[in-house]
């Protein structure tokens, strides 16, 4: 359910899906993390509104009883911690493990995700940023696979072209999933939502 936004309002979590602003780059697989936010409001009937000042779109939900707000930075990438620094601030994140940056990630194949707390960033330029933000990498991750590329293009160039026909029903499919394990991390926590969804 969407509730009311309020400046100063506090969260129980905050959801950000990474991504890339602009039409050009909505339907390519780095923005899989942002088709995750999608999800969610839609599911939930929502709607993202510009907040200028974290330099997002943010919609807050009630979600198991809890207060979930969720938010696709309007930064590039690589700036993704300009957006959500002041998010975790706005909506008083004081346990990280409460918010959630869901990504795409070449390390795993399509159709996988993986649910995790901390550790590496694996070269992935918005996590690299929201780090160095929050000095602290103590974030919860979503990570949606995209798969590497078979042979010549780098991962920066296969990340921003969009999936073919067959690559996206399963990307879709994934991100579904995510939406589901973030909605069963606020039901019964991290450790039993790892348990769950990280399986291949």
């Amino acid at each position: 359910m969407a509730i009311g936004s309020r400046s100063g309002s506090s969260a129980d979590m905050l959801v950000v899906g990474l991504g890339n602003p602009g039409d050009d780059y909505a339907r390519t697989r780095h923005n899989a993390g942002r088709w995750v936010v999608d999800e969610l409001v839609r599911r939930h009937g929502g709607r993202l509104r510009r907040a200028r000042r974290q330099q997002a779109l943010v919609c807050e939900l009630r979600l198991a009883e809890r207060r979930v707000a969720v938010a696709a930075p309007i930064t590039w990438m690589n700036e993704s911690g300009r957006a959500v620094g002041p998010l975790v601030r706005r909506f008083r994140i004081r346990d990280l493990s409460n918010l959630v940056v869901v990504h795409d990630e070449l390390d795993l194949p399509v159709g996988r995700l993986k649910v995790k707390t901390g550790g590496g960033i694996a070269g992935h330029k918005g996590l690299r940023s929201i780090r160095a933000h929050l000095r602290s990498d103590a974030f919860t991750r979503v990570r949606i696979g995209v798969g590497r590329p078979d042979a010549t293009p780098t991962g920066g160039d296969y990340v921003l072209k969009r999936p073919g026909r067959v690559e996206r029903a399963g990307l879709e499919a994934t991100v579904e999933r995510a939406a589901d394990a973030i909605e069963h991390f606020l039901d019964h926590g991290l450790e039993p939502t790892m348990n769950r969804f990280n399986a291949p």
